[in-house]
């Protein structure tokens, strides 16, 4: 599991995924979640804006990420 460090309280989903590389853009990101590739703490997740924390974990495309 790849840790993400973010510098705010939070970040967004689709800005997470662009972060973290997985998505080269924003529309990437928005239809990897559209397409039901995202998981965020086990669950399928279909917002794109969903808030993340640190302790959240996200899986896309066989890869798994912690936000801290």
């Amino acid at each position: 599991m790849k840790k993400v460090k973010i510098t705010s309280e939070f970040i967004k989903l689709d800005q997470f995924l662009k972060w973290a590389d997985v998505a080269s853009s924003g529309v990437e990101a928005k239809y990897l979640v559209q397409d039901g590739e995202v998981m965020v703490n086990g669950k399928l997740e279909e917002r794109r804006g969903r808030k993340l924390y640190p302790g959240d974990t996200v899986e896309v495309m066989d890869k798994k990420f912690i936000v801290e």
